[in-house]
Formats: structure tokens, C-alpha cells, sequence
């Protein structure tokens, strides 16, 4: 192919296969990592490929120019739609196609035209540029290529029949000292192409090759600290009057700008007094910014979007803000089809939404709303999806050419992730992200590109809210490295200045919010002292306890699989050992066994008439947390066992209190586990039933009893634990449902902060209230502050945590820390997303076997030492404690004096199922277990 001959001159264009000349920058001014090099395709017509170099390009169209090319365009297009291309090394420079062929009036057509590819330092194949010759920025070190031939329009085949490695510079651009340098024209030139023919890449039809993530260099030194106070701070100086901001583009508010500042200053919760005016002012200009061609006209999409997310993340309206209703601005302007006066590219468009992003933030908005958005709406995102994973940054239709965008990416995952029952699509999106980042943490805005600030906050925010909290860390960190002295951000390496779009983009990231769950924080209340996240992590993870890295015994031999997904949840609620997170999950995920030959099948008693809604509820959500399957999860659809669970008849005795309960859920944390695994995994349909149910057993006062059926006493775990499933629900019944709730909670919270269980002043009470509270968190900081600083001083020096604060048992639980260390967060079992990447080695005997000496100890430690923090790299993927187990002899982990470290369970069901084993072995166990009065395995 490229075997032939090639000649060089001294400066100028490199014809392949036929040598000339053409006045353009010296070949040697291009190098892998300076200039950018152009090579154009001529064989049509018995040419070679030409090749010339730009070392100072600035555009597409001046890197041809400057490379020696001239160009002609159409008298249709322009000048900017390059129709003929010549070059002095061929053919005495006549432009090809001959006006004969191609007459250049009117815009070519696909089956003939010069196509335009790009490749980026680095990148083995060639994308076909989005953007034209005039806009197109060409990076350093990057080669582009121009051929003719039938290419449709999107790039899907036609492309360069070389590789870009055959045509890119790849001499060093600062020499060694020792180098010899050349004194003549060579022969062959360090950036001429290998000689050695290769195979021409396969181009994809459907989408566009991934950008290659920059080898990291030499060390860098420590990131510095975010500082998002400094940057709302820069941000509020640059409004207008104080109220808005304004574009050099046209003159008057720049109502975009101003809404998309106001969701940023409501973040970072040190701008209030700027944020209130902010609100004001688009609130007062709502009529121009949501009908900008009079009130007559259809509602602008974006607008209603931008400005229900400010209302709704202001604590305001959206239905009644600015005197507009802005939710039934969105749902009432849905296309039907394509067309309807150039407003739609498809049924299920916002009318005018015009980009993904707009759909992205109407959506956004109705779920904020508690509004489900019409399922068309929700399906075009599938459309929008492109093969590799990415979303389209362009409204395309099946067989489009789909080049992926981080930034529609990253808020068309948050869009997805906030109204559920997409999580394929959120988990093709979000890999797609990480696949995407370079090694500093950055991301770029297009292939060929370089790191950005806009598109790497963005992006932050969008693997944050899919779980990817590693990933989302490393952006921020490469944000944090971007601030300037004045607080700002600038949008790129090449301008540094601090700019506003950036910094908006960066303060939601440095403040791990974003656009669908941002809440104006006024002086929020801050606890004086929090728990030690690292120490009770290693407390929980270690060897002693957590038997081979992958479950608690129960008792001897007997694992306590609930137990053992309670720290899973809490260890993906932190994010402090990923390692120890990977492998309980896929200890359960492999159905690996106990020492008794048990796996979580046995536990939850799946496809027997001993199921349990709740276990199996916990079991899918444990696995819609981590980023798996639960319809393929411990060799088991979770999802459809759950739909079989619902009861459609009372039957007390078999396991039914009532119609919509799960069978043998017999508490209201069971059945908002079944609720909350459903909703999550898109099933909220076929969960009517229990969800109706469970909605139908709350109390006047908003709260929830702890038994099923209905016992008399309210519960603070059940009534948390329930608020936070019917958070997931649409509606307003719902979420006024859900502020009783919370209301109720907040009403029992001791002097002390802590909160009432069965344990007494209980810990595990106050952690789960957390998790209730921080559903509003607005309203009761000050509430969830208390709540963190009680928690903080029932934490041990080994890093465990007590029963309750009134015990005189001060003994490490396991039970009780685990739901300390989770709660602490706030974060919502209907909402926590932490995926782990990869999976730990298989066990290579099957089944674990603890030897009897790693069972807990039946007694304190004389003198616990304070725990090491945790570790990511300690050996078999747990984190070491100092000391012995708990410290008690309850068996999981609890304290000594047998009281209970939860509450919604009953005593029996630790004890009556260790006493059936020794007799009758698992089969009576089940059956004992589900007819006890609360299911142990869903606690």
C-alpha cells in the first residue's frame, strides 16, 4: 500500500509515491508532540498521499493551507465546505475533483466527496471529524487526513486506507545534546510513514473511536484542596447588578448563564444572600426567558427545565415559579412525531429541547418534581446511545452517525440514574465515562481534544452519581488543580483566565452535587466532630470478623448473610475499602458457602415456600448498589423471585399478613427492601401491590410501625427505612408522605442527639434516622448534625461502635457499627450507587473454611488498641484491626449482654435457628426463621 518509494524534500509537502515540492512549513517542525501534520489521499486520480506539515495550526482549513494544499469550496457552501483539494507535488497542482466531475455548486454528494478524518496523539484509528475545516482546532501531535469517496455523512465507512501512524510525525521535538543534527535533506525523514504496508483500520459505523488517555508523566506533586467557597465567591462578583449575568455575544441577561449560576451557588452554600437575589431575578424575568417569542408561543424547553431546577433547587415552586408552571411547561410539550414546525427530531423530544442536554434537564426536573416523565421521553435516550456506550451530543435518529459527548453523557446519566428504571443504559453511559478519563483525572470535550475543565466537571458529576466515586475523586482532583488564585477556573490549558461556565461546572463537582440533586444550603449547621469513617471500615473488615474477607458467623459455623451485606452497604456508602466491598459481593454473587455448606440461596430460601420477600430484597439491592445484574445475581433473577413474593391474598398462616405483602416479610424494613430492589431495578409497575401497601401501614402522625402485621408502637429504623422508599415514588402524596415522615423523626431525637430502639438510646437507630433527616436535608440539619456528633462519641478507640449510648455494656458491635458507618453518610439505600470495577480471583477451593480460632471471640480483648485506618491493599482484600473480635459473646459481633444492636427483630431468630440446626439442618431452619415474628434475614 504505503510501500512504495517515498521521497522527501528539504521543506515542504511529502508526496507518497510521487515527489515534489510546495511552499509550507518544514516537515522537521512537526513532531509527535509539536505542529500538526495533514495528509491527503490523491490515488483516485493516480496520485499518492501527500503529507505536510503546520507548526503552528489553528484551524483544520489553516493547517491544510499552511501545509501546502489550496482548496476550492461550493457556491452553496462557501469557502468552509472544501470541494477540490490540490497540491503542487501532483499534477502541476490542478485541484481535484476537475470542475468536469464535480462542478462545486451545490453541495456534493455522500457517494463523492472529500471526507474529513482526525487522529489524536496517540490514537491507532481515524474519526471522522463532527466539525468542519474552519472549526476544527487541531491539537499538537495530531494528523488529520483528507479523502475522497463515497463516505455518509456521519463518517460511516470511506475512511483513509492508511493508518495514522503511517502519516504522523514521530521525531523527537527537543533532541538529546548528543544527538547529531541533520545537515542536509534526508532520504528518509523521521516523520516520513513505516514503509511497511499495515492493514487499514475497520471503521465503526456506529460510532466514534474512544479518545486515548494520556500516559501519565513524571510525578506530579500532591493536588491541592478544592475550594468551592472561593469559587462561588469569584462567580457571585461576576453577576450584573448582582442578580444575573450577561454574554460580550448580545447585549442584555444571559438567562442560561444566570440559571445555570444560580444551581451552582446553591451548592456551595456560602452564597446565600447572591443566590436569593439570583432566584429573584429569574423569577421576575420568567415570562422573557421561558417565552422569549411572547406568551402566545410554545414554552422554551431549556428554559423550563433550567428554571424548575433553580425553583426546585431553592426550595421554591416549579409549578408556581415566576408565575409559570413549569412541569406542566415540560409534560404538556412532548412531541408525538418528527416535524410539528421544526421543533422535534423525534416523538419523545421536548418540543424545542434541540440538544440532549436540554432533555437531560427537563427530565431532571420532572423527577425532582416527583414527576415520571412519559416513557417516550425516557426512550429516546436509548436512541441517543451510541454502540460504544457514550450519548450522542447531537438529537440523532437510528442509523445517524452517533459520536459520543462526555458532557451529554455525563447528564444523561444523572438524568437516568434520578428517575430509575434505566440502569443499563446508566451503566453503558458511565462506563463509557471511565473508559474516557486520561490519567491526570481529566477528560477531554472531543476526541483529539485536550483536558477541559467544563467537560471534566460535568463528568465528575455524572460518575458520581452511577457510583464511580474513585473516578469522580481523580476529576476533582485534576479540577482542583485548575483553580486559579482568584477562586475561578479557566476552560482549558491554552485559557487559563478563570471563566464562568467552567467554574460553575467545577463547583457541583467540588461539592459532589449536580443539577438533579443541588439544595440551597443556608449556614448549614455542621457537626463539631464526625465518626472515624477509616477506623470503623477496618473494624468491620477485619480477619477476626468478617471470616476469610467474606461473611460474619452467626453463630459457629453459621454465616449471617444479612449482617454481612449490612457492611456491604455501609463499606459502598463510604467508599473506605473497595476491596473488602468486591469480594463479600462476590463472595454472594458466586453462591460461595459457609463452613456449614450454606450460600445466600439457603438464606434467603429462593424458589422454596419459605422465600423471603425481604432477604431477597436486600440481596437485589446489594447488587443494584454495586453495579450488577439483580435479575443475574447469585445465579438468580431477584427481581422476578420478588414479583412471585407479592401476596394477592391474606393467608396469616403461610406467611400473607395482607394483599401487597411480601410473602414472609414481616416487618416494614422488609417490605421496604422488596419495594425499594424493585422500584430501583425499573419494576414499580409490578410492585404496585407491596408498594400500596406498605404506604397503606404508615400511622397518622407519619410514621411507621416495626412489626407486620401492624403492631401499636411507631419505629424509627422502620419509619426511616420506609420514608426511604416512598422518596423513590412520584407524586405529591408521595413526597408529602415522605415530609410526615421526617417530621416524626426529628421528634424523637433525644437531648443527647440520639435516637429510641429497642437497645435502648440505640446506635443503629440514630444512623438510620440520618438516612431519613438527610431525605430533607434543608429543613433538618441541625437535626442531622446533632444525630453525627452522638454517633461520633459511641465510637471506640478500636472503631467499632456500641449498642446504645445507655448501655453499660460499651463492647464493639459489629451490627451496631455497621449501621453507624453507613448512616453517618445520609445516603439513601434508594439512591446509594457505589460501583466496585472488577471482581476478586475465585476461591480456588469453592467454599470458604474458617478454621474454628477465626470465630469471635467470646470475650474482650484486655486492652483494645486503636485499629490502623484502612487499607485498600491489605492482603486478601480486607483492612486489619488491632484487638480481638467484638469484644461480647452474642455471636455476630454484638455486645455481651444480649441486647439487640436493631430493632424490628425478635430475640427467637437468633436463637431457635442455632439450636434447629444442630437437629434438623436447614430446611426447619427456613421454616422456623419466616415464622418468627420479623424476618431475621431482612434485618
Amino acid at each position: 500500500m504505503l510501500a512504495t518509494a517515498v521521497a522527501a524534500t528539504a521543506a515542504g509537502t511529502l508526496l507518497l509515491g510521487r515527489p515534489g515540492t510546495a511552499a509550507a512549513d518544514p516537515i522537521e517542525q512537526c513532531t509527535a508532540t509539536t505542529g500538526a501534520i495533514v495528509a491527503v489521499d490523491f490515488s483516485p486520480w493516480g496520485g499518492g498521499v501527500a503529507r505536510g506539515c503546520d507548526a503552528h495550526p489553528t484551524t483544520g482549513m489553516n493547517l491544510l493551507h499552511n501545509a501546502g494544499f489550496t482548496t476550492t469550496g461550493t457556491v452553496h457552501d462557501g469557502p468552509g465546505f472544501v470541494c477540490r483539494i490540490g497540491t503542487d507535488t501532483f499534477s502541476t497542482g490542478a485541484q481535484y475533483p476537475t470542475p468536469a466531475t464535480e462542478p462545486c455548486t451545490t453541495t456534493p454528494q455522500a457517494t463523492a466527496y472529500w471526507s474529513y478524518w482526525i487522529a489524536a496523539p496517540g490514537a491507532t484509528g481515524w474519526t471522522y471529524s463532527a466539525y468542519g475545516a474552519m472549526t476544527q482546532l487541531p491539537k499538537p501531535g495530531e494528523v488529520e487526513a483528507w479523502v475522497y469517496g463515497a463516505t455518509d455523512l456521519g463518517g460511516a465507512g470511506g475512511g483513509p486506507k492508511f493508518t495514522p501512524d503511517e502519516v504522523r510525525a514521530k521525531n523527537s521535538a527537543s533532541p538529546s545534546a548528543s544527538a547529531s543534527p541533520s545537515t542536509g535533506p534526508s532520504n528518509s525523514p523521521s516523520g516520513s510513514p513505516s514503509s511497511v504496508p499495515t492493514q487499514s483500520p475497520a471503521q465503526s459505523p456506529s460510532q466514534s473511536p474512544s479518545s486515548s488517555p494520556t500516559p501519565s508523566g513524571s510525578p506530579t506533586p500532591p493536588a491541592p484542596a478544592a475550594n468551592p467557597a472561593a469559587a462561588a465567591a469569584w462567580l457571585t462578583a461576576q453577576l450584573v447588578d448582582g442578580d444575573h449575568m450577561e454574554s460580550w455575544a448580545f447585549p442584555g441577561p444571559d438567562y442560561p448563564r444566570t440559571a445555570l449560576t444560580a444551581l451552582s451557588l446553591a451548592g456551595s452554600g456560602t452564597q446565600d444572600a447572591a443566590l436569593r437575589k439570583v432566584a429573584a431575578f429569574l423569577a421576575a424575568h420568567a415570562d422573557a426567558f421561558v417565552y422569549p417569542k411572547g406568551p402566545a408561543a410554545l414554552p422554551d424547553a431549556r428554559a423550563a427545565a433550567m428554571l424548575a431546577l433553580v425553583a426546585e433547587a431553592t426550595g421554591n415552586d416549579p409549578r408556581a415559579f415566576g408565575g409559570h408552571d413549569l412541569i406542566a411547561a415540560l409534560t404538556d410539550h412532548v412531541c408525538d412525531s418528527a416535524g410539528q414546525g421544526g421543533q422535534c427530531t423525534a416523538a419523545g423530544d421536548f418540543q424545542g429541547a434541540n440538544n440532549p442536554w436540554n432533555q437531560a434537564l427537563g427530565v431532571m426536573a420532572l423527577a425532582r418534581a416527583g414527576v415520571v416523565p412519559a416513557p417516550p421521553v425516557l426512550d429516546r435516550f436509548a436512541r441517543l446511545q451510541c454502540s460504544d456506550g457514550g450519548f450522542s451530543g447531537a438529537m440523532i435518529n437510528p442509523g445517524d452517525y452517533c459520536e459520543s459527548d462526555p458532557l451529554i453523557t455525563a447528564m444523561t446519566v444523572i438524568a437516568l440514574q434520578h428517575v430509575g428504571g434505566k440502569q443499563e443504559l446508566v451503566s453503558r453511559g458511565a462506563d463509557w465515562l471511565v473508559r474516557q478519563q486520561q490519567a491526570d483525572g481529566s477528560f477531554l470535550p472531543y476526541a483529539g481534544g485536550t483536558p477541559e475543565t467544563f467537560s471534566t466537571g460535568a463528568a465528575a458529576q455524572g460518575l458520581r452519581a452511577a457510583g464511580r466515586t474513585a473516578e469522580a475523586d481523580r476529576a476533582v482532583g485534576w479540577l482542583a488543580t485548575r483553580q486559579n488564585s482568584d477562586g475561578g477556573l479557566g476552560p482549558d490549558e491554552w485559557t487559563t483566565d478563570s471563566e464562568a461556565p467552567a467554574t460553575e461546572q467545577a463547583i457541583l463537582a467540588f461539592t459532589r452535587t449536580d443539577p438533579a440533586t443541588v439544595l440551597r444550603q443556608t449556614n448549614t449547621p455542621q457537626p463539631s466532630r464526625t465518626p472515624d469513617l477509616k477506623k470503623a471500615s477496618a473494624f468491620l473488615t477485619d480477619p477476626s470478623r468478617l471470616l476469610d474477607g467474606h461473611y460474619y458467623d452467626g453463630f459457629p459455623g453459621f454465616a449471617d448473610f444479612g449482617l454481612t451485606i449490612d457492611t456491604a452497604f455501609a463499606l459502598a456508602a463510604t467508599g473506605t475499602d473497595d476491596a473488602a466491598l468486591r469480594r463479600i459481593t462476590d463472595f454472594l454473587d458466586r453462591q460461595g458457602k459457609d463452613a456449614g455448606g450454606r450460600s445466600v440461596n439457603d438464606w434467603t430460601a429462593i424458589g422454596t415456600e419459605w422465600a423471603g420477600g425481604g432477604s431477597i430484597g436486600k440481596e437485589a439491592l446489594l447488587a443494584e448498589i454495586v453495579g450488577r445484574d439483580p435479575r443475574s445475581f447469585g445465579g438468580q433473577d431477584l427481581i422476578a423471585a420478588l414479583d412471585k413474593l407479592i401476596c394477592d391474598h391474606t393467608d396469616t398462616a403461610n406467611g400473607c399478613a395482607a394483599p401487597g405483602n411480601y410473602l414472609w416479610a414481616q416487618s416494614v424494613f422488609s417490605q421496604s427492601l422488596g419495594v425499594i430492589a424493585q422500584v430501583r431495578a425499573g419494576d414499580a409497575g409490578k410492585a404496585a401491590p407491596a408498594i400500596a401497601y406498605l404506604r397503606s401501614l404508615q400511622r397518622p402522625d407519619g410514621s411507621w410501625p416495626s412489626l407486620i402485621p401492624a403492631s401499636a408502637d411507631p419505629d424509627v429504623d422502620s419509619t426511616a427505612m420506609a420514608a426511604m422508599a416512598v422518596a423513590l415514588l412520584p407524586g405529591a402524596d408521595n413526597a408529602q408522605a415522605v415530609d410526615r415522615a421526617v417530621a416524626w423523626l426529628a421528634g424523637q431525637q433525644k437531648a443527647d442527639g440520639g435516637f429510641p430502639g429497642t437497645a435502648g438510646n440505640s446506635i443503629n437507630s440514630a444512623g438510620l434516622a440520618i438516612q431519613g433527616l438527610s431525605l430533607r436535608p434543608g429543613a433538618y440539619a441541625q437535626q442531622i448534625a446533632r444525630a453525627t456528633e452522638f454517633l461520633a462519641g459511641q465510637q471506640n478507640p478500636d472503631g467499632g461502635f456500641v449498642v446504645a449510648a445507655d448501655s453499660a455494656e460499651r463492647a464493639s458491635d459489629v451490627r451496631a457499627s455497621s449501621q453507624a458507618l453507613g448512616g453517618v453518610t445520609g445516603l439513601s439505600f434508594g439512591t446509594l450507587a457505589h460501583e466496585v470495577d472488577g471482581s476478586t480471583p475465585p476461591d480456588p477451593s469453592g467454599s470458604p473454611s474458617p478454621s474454628p480460632s477465626s470465630s469471635i471471640s467470646p470475650s474482650p480483648s484486655p486492652s483494645p488498641s486503636p485499629s490502623p485506618s484502612a487499607s485498600d491493599s491489605s492482603p486478601g482484600g480486607t483492612n486489619t484491626g488491632s484487638g480481638s473480635g467484638s469484644g461480647s459473646g452474642s455471636g455476630s459481633g454484638g455486645s455481651g449482654s444480649g441486647r439487640l444492636a436493631f430493632t424490628g427483630t425478635d430475640v427467637l431468630e437468633l436463637v431457635v435457628p442455632a439450636l434447629l440446626l444442630t437437629v434438623s439442618g436447614g430446611a426447619v431452619l427456613v421454616s422456623a426463621r419466616r415464622r418468627t415474628k420479623a424476618d431475621g434475614g431482612a434485618r
